[in-house]
């Protein structure tokens, strides 16, 4: 191979990195992220038993799942590892809505983003088709987590 070649690789790729870290059962807390059946969720209550007998004192998880508001529940040794995933939230501005209920929205390097769903929220749609059809600047958040990404908050800028 001569030193003249170039290789260019697309950036797309997050260099083999996973997709949640191990955590201490015992050290999440409510409100922060755990991994409950292969799903990313929230977690709305923790609480802790005391250890029996024989065994470790137990962690009991009430979460709620990022993308879907399903609520899962989990119970898990105080001392082992749980997967938390790793969650981003991205601003985006919107730039158009297609008429198949994909959005396409601006980076913040200048390319547009078009493989995103509008929000199955009632409320939160409405704001965001509102707002839209107003002419209004509309930033939305872009949650992702897991190679799954949905519109989960939006800002209103101001008119155009």
């Amino acid at each position: 191979m001569s030193d003249s070649e170039e290789h260019h690789f697309e950036s797309k790729a997050d260099a083999g990195a996973s997709k949640t870290y191990p955590q201490q059962a015992g050290t999440i807390r409510k409100n922060g992220f755990i991994v409950i059946k292969g799903r990313p969720c929230k977690v709305v209550e923790v609480s802790t038993s005391k250890t029996g007998k024989h065994g470790h004192a137990k962690c009991h998880f009430v979460a709620i799942d990022i993308f879907n508001g399903k609520k899962l529940e989990d119970i898990v040794p105080s001392s082992h590892n749980c997967d938390v995933p790793h969650v981003n939230r991205t601003e985006y501005q919107l730039i158009d809505i297609s008429e198949d209920g994909f959005v396409s929205l601006l980076t913040s390097d200048g390319n547009t983003k078009d493989d995103l769903r509008l929000p199955t929220d009632e409320t939160l749609l409405g704001q965001i088709k509102e707002g839209f059809d107003g002419g209004k600047d509309i930033v939305v958040t872009v949650q992702s987590a897991m190679g799954e990404e949905q519109i989960c908050a939006l800002k209103d800028v101001g008119p155009k």
